[in-house]
């Protein structure tokens, strides 16, 4: 079940001042490099890596909201110093803990070296191939990998049941669409439920971070919202309306509801015709989809084929401009 990609799940985006004709700021271009700040929200990426939790009694109250259980194959990203793969060890029926870093997985191995459920796999996660069984994800991720980890996860043909991720309290509400929905959540929404299980204070971890951070618990449908093929006329519908440089959403799909479509929309899903794609709830995106694919004549459907490919396009470009300028400045200063 291949959900996304690199371009389209990523919540970081460049700060770029990108305006049309009428003033309107729309930006398309996303980022891994967890360096940059988020412009739709106002929402800034950590910049240092990893935070390790200080103590296992954190760990254990942690595992204790979740659904891991003993007859579950759990895998770790990250483990660090192994304080989480030890809990789980205790828990569940095999730990699989990938660790990068090359000294602290020689210490691993040394000190999961006689626990029998305990595999520790020298790699980087984001370059793994993730298994073909059903698996559970438990971890606590360096903040400015969340997108990249969340899109590998969510994106992958076998997305895990379940997934609990230690994140930025902000970068958990965008996942979920809080306080209003982005792009990035309703391409997740239709085959994952989101929510917040605990939250946690800065003291929990060392260093000390100086933002908050949450437990998010990613839970794989057991009954997916859309239906399978159907998946990419969702994403294509979706995209199109997010990236159309009109104030509004009745604006950015006039080419596919005819006024008086779009007016009853509005008035039985219960939103404004003022609206923007941010104001509208996942319920209602859903809404305006199951409407498209019955009520749109098939040349006004084409339209928004192709949608995710083209933006893709776009953000390669931008991406290569971007570098062009940051080379250029460096040049300069140097």
């Amino acid at each position: 079940m291949v959900l996304g990609d690199k371009y389209c799940y990523i919540e970081l985006r460049l700060s770029m001042n990108i305006k049309n004709k009428k003033g309107l700021t729309r930006i398309e271009m996303f980022s891994h490099s967890g360096k940059e700040k988020m412009t739709d929200g106002g929402i800034e990426i950590l910049r240092y890596s990893q935070n390790f939790i200080r103590s296992p009694k954190i760990v254990r109250n942690l595992l204790d909201s979740s659904s891991i259980g003993p007859s579950d194959t759990v895998y770790e990203i990250g483990p660090g110093k192994g304080i989480i793969t030890e809990q789980l060890a205790r828990r569940c029926a095999k730990v699989v803990a990938i660790e990068k870093d090359e000294r602290l997985y020689n210490e691993l191995r040394q000190k999961f070296a006689g626990v029998g459920n305990v595999e520790i796999r020298l790699g980087d996660f984001l370059e793994c191939d993730l298994p073909g069984k059903r698996y559970k994800v438990f971890s606590n991720i360096p903040f400015n990998l969340t997108a990249d980890i969340i899109t590998k996860l969510t994106s992958a043909e076998n997305p895990p049941d379940d997934a609990y991720l230690i994140v930025q309290k902000e970068a958990a509400r965008r996942f979920m669409g809080f306080p209003k929905e982005t792009q990035y959540a309703l391409l997740l929404k239709p085959w994952f439920e989101l929510r917040i299980v605990q939250e946690m204070r800065r003291t929990d971890f060392q260093p000390i971070p100086q933002v908050d951070a949450v437990l998010l618990q990613i839970k794989r449908r057991e009954n997916p919202e859309v239906l399978d093929e159907q998946r990419q006329d969702y994403r294509d519908f979706v995209i199109y309306g997010f990236n159309q440089w009109k104030p509004t959403l009745k604006e950015a799909l006039v080419k596919i509801f005819t006024h008086k479509q779009f007016v009853g929309l509005a008035h039985d899903l219960g939103f404004e015709i003022s609206a923007k794609p941010t104001d509208l709830t996942f319920e209602q995106w859903l809404g305006l989809f199951n409407y498209f694919l019955v009520g749109v004549e098939e040349s006004k459907k084409e339209l928004i084929h192709g949608a995710e490919r083209r933006l893709r396009k776009k953000q390669v470009r931008l991406q290569k401009d971007h570098r062009t300028r940051i080379k250029r400045g460096k040049g300069r200063r140097n």
